[in-house]
């Protein structure tokens, strides 16, 4: 009978590979990583936490979770221009599941080595499930993106499309996947693709730049609040994925406060100024990335959204927050 696994076989067994990037100069293993940082190159550095039954349902696989744990921190470095390199892990564990532990591990290594990032440390313990990651990755100096750099007269992009996790959670929370469609949108919820070949083409000629993580009303209310301006974003711009707008349909309309304010979209919102959207929509061309015009800056504070008639809606719910009634 095999003794049950202690915190250091889990890391010799699940998380301790050797180097893959030149630039690691001491991995998994010993108190800390080690690593080099190339001249001219700034460090960016994010961390984000997943807790079980906060921000993934309590029966998500062991291999969803450890994909969404990657794709949200790597979202992060996107939305700063920078280049993925290097992940620590904390990872809180209820007890040891070897099988759990195996389809974690191999997801996790094989997201982050998809988008050139490599695992370097981290800790394991006892406690609720919590997954903490924290994301390094490299960027010329001074050429990051940054939220506080939009000006009036900028345009606003978004990648992708908006709401399709919102609605996968309300799937989930209604019983299931009942077809592809809603499979697809959980899909969405669960493993959110980072934008990362379309930022590193972008970050030339984008001012700056948010993840869409808490919701496009609230992160892009971020950018406005930084930059100490405002924006007009008109809702029949904004980018819906053929299965949200089935949901849709089928469900008598559109709910902006789904599309807006429902989080874990995990997409970008770029500014960039009138004289380089050519260049933009290249880059969106180029990485194969969907691209959607949905509004400008303005020197007015707020953000208003304007529908098809012209008329400015009232602003829907704030978006996602940690220590707040709404859940």
């Amino acid at each position: 009978m095999r003794m049950p696994a202690t915190e250091f076989d889990i890391i010799d067994r699940y998380f301790r590979l050797p180097a893959q990037r030149d630039d690691v100069v001491l991995p998994v293993g010993d108190d800390a990583a080690i690593v080099a940082v190339p001249p001219a190159k700034q460090l960016v550095v994010s961390t984000d936490t997943l807790v079980a039954g906060v921000h993934f349902p309590e029966n998500t696989s062991a291999r969803d979770i450890a994909c969404k744990s990657v794709a949200v921190n790597l979202s992060d470095l996107a939305a700063m221009g920078a280049r993925p390199a290097w992940l620590t892990l904390a990872l809180t564990l209820p007890r040891v599941d070897e099988a759990w532990l195996d389809a974690f591990a191999r997801e996790f290594i094989e997201t982050a080595a998809r988008f050139g990032a490599e695992l370097i440390g981290g800790d394991t313990t006892q406690g609720p499930l919590c997954i903490s990651v924290t994301a390094l990755g490299l960027v010329d100096a001074g050429a990051a993106m940054r939220r506080d750099l939009a000006r009036a007269g900028d345009a606003i992009y978004v990648t992708g499309s908006l709401g399709d996790a919102a609605i996968g959670l309300g799937l989930l929370r209604q019983g299931g996947v009942a077809d592809d469609s809603a499979a697809w949108l959980v899909d969405r919820l669960n493993r959110p693709q980072p934008r990362v070949d379309f930022a590193l083409l972008a970050a030339s000629c984008c001012v700056c730049a948010i993840d869409i993580s808490d919701g496009f009303a609230a992160d892009l209310g971020h950018v406005l609040e930084a930059s100490g301006c405002g924006a007009d974003v008109r809702l029949d711009n904004i980018p819906l994925s053929p299965q949200a707008l089935a949901y849709f349909n089928a469900s008598g309309g559109i709910d902006w406060d789904v599309v807006l304010c429902g989080g874990d979209d995990y997409e970008l919102c770029v500014v960039t100024s009138t004289a380089n959207e050519a260049q933009l929509m290249q880059a969106a061309r180029q990485s194969g990335t969907r691209l959607s015009r949905v509004g400008e800056i303005t020197p007015r504070q707020g953000l208003r959204c304007i529908d098809a008639a012209g008329e400015t809606r009232p602003l829907p719910g704030r978006g996602f927050e940690h220590f707040s009634a709404r859940t």
